[in-house]
């Protein structure tokens, strides 16, 4: 059997990859070159590549090369291939064009010359010419151009080899075949593989790196599910070698699917979970890969003893929300890691390497790869705690810093020694010490006392218009000046980024560490979590709406509605109410309510916890049970899948406390707040009851610079 050259394209920055696939599989001779790489061989080994290449997108089988400088020119190269040789006038064939041509603008025009020279030769040689088909042609004639060189080749694969046949539907911006079986190849997953490790895509999307990673594990030729490859059409084509190679791919399916690790994507859109499992059963895997829906906050190894690849492509544009929300995914990616998988390989794909930092683990490899026109970078890591570094900041040291970082430090002392006296006669311990007082150091600092003092640090997400360096820059100025200022150890010092909510639930969940620390209020007891979650668990310019609670709760049936943690509740019980219902969707906030509670020694069954969707709950409450007191502290947006509905607490609020209305007794009491800045009360939509504005009442004097941080008010029944 005579040798031929070949050549095999590939998207950018995949050729060497490709040529290294290519000598495994037996081309020893492949080499990297533009667009993909070259290799010799045999026509079974071309069939081989088309088979069994998991890069590549074409098998193209050149039969003629030569220099053009016009369309005529290209007209008599093309004239001059015996295409009787690769097909009769009774197949059809399609012309793809790639590359550029001097003197030839318009590719189009380039396809048809090509046409045309097949059909005239057709006409002259055998009187009658082929039939072009654009959707389903017997042959692909693939023409390339380069310079003033041009490329005419016969396409074995036909249709493009990433196009495996088990895919019929996506998630947002899939990623292609052959994209993904590169990252997994560049993260070192066919080593893992071998060894029996396991995979592990926390947003699995529609299945693809997971089903390809499955593919490469029980060694499935990626083409075994294709029909029809371009060869098939062609008047050379060897059916006899052809299903030799298939022979060889069935019994190394059948041999490697018993060899398959463990297997599991997870995915918080229950659609795209849908999709994964429908692409798994298509592929022949159904049994061999696990998806379910599950939150990033939630992802575990699906065993202990499991070790393995997380790889992932992180979501972005719609799927996820806006821009800003991506340093806070990233860091959750490092925490979950960090947290739950030491021991593994990861490997994120993403279009800005930068986003990386905010994973806290230092990337031990980095690959440029295309995601169609964008150019993304593959960051691998091994997660061990010698490789974690903080995500935070550096802070600067003294002698780097500017004088704005000099105002800073005075501004902390200043508003220290202005809350001192009222601090101590009130016996505050968790207290607000700025919120952004410097336009030019955007951050709410809060300190927390127990058993020991915390700082938790929230920076503002910068506008677009501040640079983003230099933001940067001053926040190591802070993160330096805070615990030298407030006396307090810099592991005692948390960093959060706050951004606006955009359609999620405000208590969105950023690790796992359970790292709880007890804290005082005005005699209660409460717990804090200064990492896992955007807030601490304790809403400190709540402390006042809390006390006048407690004031008014001595002998009655309280309801808190969106309980979060329940520290209202606490005030009510300790002040002798009743009885408490605590109502709130999340069994982690009602556990945490419930630690709260047995904190303060309050236990008994007239305390209820209840695990619901608020609005689901008000609705199927109403008329069968009555409160003298309700607090309603509801979120300011929510689209949670588990919600009943969604809740957009500007248009709703007045269907909502009417819905809460119906559970107050007559002359009982609902206080109604809410955090949402521009927030405006519809009076006239709640005109038949008497509303009272107690904003100011209960807004604490250490949030007095910033009187919008909540809105309140006493809702009563009008007197008869």
């Amino acid at each position: 059997m005579s040798d031929h050259i070949f050549f095999a394209s590939a998207p950018k920055h995949m050729g060497s990859l490709l040529a290294e696939e290519l000598i495994r599989l037996g081309m020893a001779d492949a080499t990297e070159t533009r667009g993909g790489a070259r290799f010799t061989g045999s026509i079974e080994d071309g069939y081989r590549a088309c088979l069994w290449s998991r890069l590549a997108n074409r098998i193209l089988l050149p039969i003629i090369q030569l220099p053009v400088t016009d369309p005529d020119d290209l007209y008599r190269v093309a004239l001059e291939v015996p295409w009787e040789e690769h097909l009769t006038p009774d197949h059809t064939f399609a012309i793809q064009f790639d590359g550029n041509l001097t003197g030839i603008n318009n590719r189009q025009f380039a396809v048809l010359r090509v046409k045309d020279a097949i059909a005239d030769r057709f006409n002259k040689k055998r009187g009658q010419r082929p039939s072009v088909d654009l959707v389903n042609p017997d042959l692909r004639v693939h023409v390339y151009g380069h310079h003033d060189q041009v490329g005419l080749s016969i396409d074995l694969s036909g249709n493009s080899l990433h196009q495996r046949g088990y895919r019929d539907q996506g998630s947002a911006a899939p990623l292609k075949e052959n994209l993904a079986a590169a990252i997994l190849m560049r993260a070192g997953w066919p080593e893992i593989a071998a060894e029996g490790g396991a995979l592990l895509d926390p947003m699995c999307g529609s299945g693809t790196l997971v089903i390809e990673g499955a593919l490469m594990a029980a060694d499935i030729a990626p083409g075994l599910l294709r029909e029809r490859f371009g060869f098939h059409g062609w008047t050379q084509h060897d059916e006899p070698a052809w299903q030799r190679l298939l022979s060889e791919a069935h019994i190394r399916r059948d041999a490697g699917i018993k060899r398959i690790g463990p297997m599991r994507g997870y995915d918080v859109n229950p659609n795209a979970v849908r999709i994964s499992l429908h692409h798994l059963e298509r592929a022949g895997l159904a049994g061999l890969a696990h998806f379910e829906r599950r939150e990033l906050a939630d992802c575990r190894p699906g065993r202990a003893e499991d070790e393995g690849l997380f790889v992932v492509n992180p979501p972005y544009g719609e799927r996820l929300g806006a821009h800003e929300d991506m340093p806070l995914l990233y860091g959750r990616l490092g925490a979950v890691l960090k947290e739950r998988f030491v021991g593994w390989h990861a490997a994120v794909f993403t279009a800005d390497a930068e986003l990386g930092k905010n994973m806290g683990l230092r990337a031990l490899r980095l690959h440029s790869l295309y995601n169609g026109p964008i150019e993304c970078r593959l960051l691998s890591f091994q997660v061990e705690p010698r490789f974690f570094v903080s995500n935070h900041p550096r802070p600067l040291p003294p002698e780097e810093r500017s004088e704005s970082a000099i105002m800073l430090a005075n501004r902390l002392i200043k508003n220290l020694k202005a809350l001192r006296k009222w601090q101590r006669d009130e016996h505050i311990q968790c207290l607000r010490i700025y919120d952004a007082d410097l336009p030019e150091y955007a951050l709410a600092i809060d300190v927390y006392a127990g058993e020991k003092r915390w700082v938790h640090v929230q920076e503002y997400a910068a506008p677009s218009s501040v640079d983003p360096k230099k933001a940067r820059q001053r926040l190591r100025e802070a993160l330096g000046l805070i615990p030298e200022v407030l006396e307090v150890p810099g592991e005692q010092v948390f960093l959060k980024v706050r951004r606006p909510q955009k359609g999620r639930n405000q208590y969105e969940k950023l690790a796992e560490t359970r790292n709880f620390h007890q804290v005082n209020e005005h005699d209660h007891r409460f717990l804090v979590n200064f990492e896992d979650y955007l807030d601490t668990g304790l809403f400190l310019d709540h402390r006042d709406i809390r006390r006048m609670i407690g004031a008014l709760a001595s002998g009655k049936r309280f309801l808190n509605l969106f309980g979060y943690t329940g520290t209202a509740t606490v005030y009510a019980a300790k002040s002798g109410a009743a009885s408490t219902t605590t109502v709130d969707m999340s069994r982690t906030y009602l556990e945490w309510a419930a630690s709260n509670l047995a904190l303060n020694g309050i236990d008994g069954p007239q305390h209820e916890l209840i695990q619901a969707d608020c609005l689901r709950w008000i609705e199927m409450t109403s008329g069968r049970r009555r409160y003298d007191l309700i607090f309603l502290d509801p979120p300011s947006f929510s689209t949670s899948r588990r919600m009943y509905g969604t809740l957009d607490i500007q248009r709703d609020h007045v269907a909502l406390i009417k819905s809460v209305m119906r559970l107050l007794e007559p002359d009982g009491m609902l206080i109604f707040s809410n955090n949402l800045r521009r927030f405006r009360i519809d009076l006239e939509g709640l005109s038949p009851l008497n509303v009272v504005d107690i904003g100011a009442d209960t807004l604490p004097r250490d949030f007095a610079r910033n009187p919008r941080i909540h809105s309140c008010w006493m809702i009563r029944y009008r007197a008869a």
